[in-house]
């Protein structure tokens, strides 16, 4: 796609995995690209000004908790989302549909939408694909999202009902959305089953969405059916325009993933570990709490080169964990956020130089040289795929 404002280019592609450059009206994403999830316009525990230095170039906010507080009118006369969070670069909305689907209890959905209660004061408010659109439009992100319903990924009765409303809604949001300078991309349902993600991804790929995303995964299935979904959806989606796998955002997700063909994550797990003192390494993933960091001088992780390992050890940062301070938050969501964007940085020149299978075998290795990591695995392509 994509209009004036929005063009993708596919740079390199080693096996399924690919490199590429999506233009946007504030900057180039490089891809595969990770992205931090900024819920209420903000990346909890760090600035706009240590996103730009640990490498982020696209984060997400979410158009449900912004609707209800602020507001998108108060926002958009604020200047829109750019002005308002002071991020010069690409932002992606979600459409508030997983948030409003997950309230449960909270929430009536039909085939013109969803009524739902707030989480914040109880209050009553319906949200359509029309009223999403709107909501994003006022917020202004690069790139915003269809109205979906993510579903239960075992529960094909109420699956295939929530896929068709989906489709539908994917339909409307498409004749709603107004601006040239936003990006709308369609999202692939159908839970597990390969029949309904098969018929789910020919029809949003049939639709003139600038990119497409796969949505309802990790919500319950296994690894493997993951990665089965989206080798099947990949393989129908146009390559010609970027993927998003949408809150999916371990290091072996992303390897895994990237592997597959996708071009864009996103995820909160980065600072929600963090701010539960766990920290990524290249060697698994670690608890800043145990004691057996208490007098260790070492950073975080010595491969790693964000500010906090640059100039903080394991102990001090085990210090205001114990201390309760703020600044814990801050230091460890700096790490595992550049974790996270140096590792997708590392694989795109890997797909660059054609050496990815290299780079992912290393992946393994350094994972699965710590025993007290939770058990990371990359599971490998069919044999049909190409090394």
């Amino acid at each position: 796609m994509t209009g004036p404002y929005f063009s993708f280019e596919l740079i390199a592609q080693d096996g399924s995995s690919r490199a590429g450059i999506f233009h946007t009206p504030h900057g180039d994403i490089l891809t595969p690209v990770f992205a931090p999830v900024g819920t209420q316009a903000t990346v909890k525990a760090v600035t706009p000004a240590q996103l730009e230095e640990l490498g982020a170039t696209l984060i997400l906010a979410n158009t449900y908790h912004l609707y209800l507080r602020p507001g998108a009118e108060r926002i958009a006369e604020l200047g829109g989302l750019h002005n308002f969070m002071a991020w010069p670069h690409p932002i992606l909305t979600d459409s508030g549909g997983f948030q409003v689907f997950s309230l449960a209890q909270m929430r009536k959905i039909d085939e013109q939408g969803a009524t739902f209660k707030s989480h914040i004061d109880g209050s009553i408010h319906r949200l359509t694909p029309e009223k999403s659109i709107d909501i994003q439009e006022k917020l202004g992100g690069d790139i915003i999202m269809a109205f979906d319903e993510c579903a239960p990924p075992y529960d094909r009765v109420y699956i295939e009902q929530a896929m068709a409303r989906t489709h539908a809604w994917a339909d409307r949001c498409l004749s709603t959305k107004k601006r040239p300078d936003q990006a709308l991309f369609g999202i692939v349902q159908g839970g597990v089953f390969l029949d309904l993600r098969q018929q789910s991804a020919e029809f949003i790929s049939s639709l003139d969405f600038a990119g497409h995303a796969i949505g309802g995964l990790s919500v319950g299935e296994t690894k493997a059916e993951m990665h089965t979904v989206i080798e099947l959806v990949n393989s129908i989606l146009s390559p010609a325009k970027p993927r998003y796998l949408m809150g999916v955002g371990t290091p072996e997700d992303l390897v895994n993933g990237i592997q597959r063909g996708i071009d864009i994550f996103d995820c909160v797990l980065p600072t929600r570990l963090a701010r539960h003192q766990a920290a990524f390494t290249r060697s698994g993933r670690i608890n800043m709490l145990n004691a057996v960091h208490a007098s260790d001088p070492r950073p975080i992780d010595e491969t790693c080169a964000c500010y906090t390992c640059r100039n903080f050890s394991r102990a001090y940062i085990r210090h205001l964990i114990i201390a309760r301070e703020m600044l814990a938050a801050t230091l460890v969501s700096i790490h595992n956020l550049f974790a996270l964007e140096e590792l997708v940085r590392q694989a795109r020149q890997a797909i660059l130089e054609h050496r990815y299978s290299e780079f992912v075998k290393q992946f393994i290795e350094a994972y699965q040289s710590n025993t007290l990591s939770p058990p990371y695995t990359v599971h490998p392509l069919p044999s049909t795929e190409k090394p």
